[in-house]
């Protein structure tokens, strides 16, 4: 993503840290299945220390830029972890130019359905890539990024929010959507939001052919909410735009119903993400929900430190509160 106010990947890893990664990850897939086992046995509802626990689970994978191992890992992690929890899991796969190598990438969403039986949908989306560096790190631009917050947190809030979705009632049904390669870029001229701009054109291209299976209502994308200092301001676009202002305004009442000073019912930063394909190519009114204000974004050190357990927990929340206040039209 990146601020237009102001201002927004296969990586190559180092054969060094690859055998690293691969030894943690195994231990990560083991806690992510003890930590299952216990939400089994508890209320179904939002847990920020769980959600930490997640966000520390994939970033244990290490760094996970489309194509790459560690990207495959957590696929197979986050595909286990939602249908463990009664979701329907489907991938949307494509491939893309590598623009280092020319090569084919495969890149792959993941459609993770609640209720699907339920024709009209509310869509909530996140993308689970990392970038291929930290490229604005003043002192190592070709280090390690881990992507705690950029990356991990909104997924670490979707896992955690999946406890309660079963349960979830009222006549319309949630789709999760995590999407690949919204940073497959290495360089300014390549093109961000690869996986949300192939998910919103199949979507407008079903539709507009009449074999659309579902029909979303409106759409939220999380995204840098994890942040110690958490501060959401609104997006600008998602306050502009008519038809998502609505969506804005929802979210931001929950938001003040109960008290998370997290939310700052104001505009700020104008954020191009992958809100943007979803509302001008399928049509959908979605939001974005982002800290742009983050010190560490896009540098070395955007690790689970700079991020809190209380800061997911006041997303998650007020997420699960806005769903379940939707309503028959």
């Amino acid at each position: 993503m990146f601020d237009t106010s102001g201002t927004a990947f296969t990586s190559v890893m180092a054969a060094a840290n690859e055998s690293r990664w691969r030894c943690r990850a195994a231990a990560c897939i083991l806690a992510l299945l003890a930590a299952c086992a216990v939400r089994a046995d508890e209320p179904a509802g939002f847990s920020g220390a769980r959600a930490m626990a997640h966000l520390e689970t994939i970033c244990g994978l290490g760094p996970r830029p489309s194509g790459s191992e560690a990207m495959i890992r957590q696929r197979d992690l986050l595909v286990a972890h939602f249908r463990a929890a009664g979701a329907t899991v489907t991938g949307q796969a494509f491939q893309v130019r590598d623009p280092l190598t020319g090569g084919p990438v495969h890149m792959e969403n993941l459609l993770v359905e609640w209720h699907p039986a339920r024709r009209e949908r509310v869509l909530v989306a996140a993308h689970y890539d990392t970038r291929p560096f930290p490229d604005r790190d003043p002192v190592d631009p070709r280090g390690v990024f881990l992507g705690a917050n950029d990356g991990a947190s909104g997924v670490a809030v979707l896992m955690e929010l999946a406890g309660a979705m079963p349960t979830l009632a009222g006549p319309v049904g949630v789709d999760f959507v995590l999407f690949d390669a919204e940073e497959y870029v290495f360089q300014a001229t390549d093109r961000y939001f690869l996986g949300s701009t192939f998910f919103a054109r199949q979507y407008a291209a079903d539709r507009a052919a009449g074999r659309a299976a579902r029909t979303y209502r409106c759409g939220a994308v999380i995204d840098m909410v994890g942040d110690r200092d958490l501060e959401i301001w609104q997006e600008r676009n998602s306050v502009q735009w008519p038809d998502t202002r609505p969506v804005v305004e929802a979210i931001w009442e929950v938001a003040r119903r109960q008290g998370r000073r997290q939310f700052v019912p104001r505009p700020r930063h104008a954020v191009t993400d992958d809100h943007v394909p979803l509302r001008m190519i399928a049509g959908i009114p979605t939001c974005d929900i982002i800290d742009f204000d983050y010190p560490a974004w896009h540098t070395t050190r955007d690790l689970p430190a700079a991020c809190a357990a209380e800061s997911l927990e006041a997303v998650g929340q007020v997420l699960l509160e806005w769903l379940r206040s939707q309503r028959a039209p």
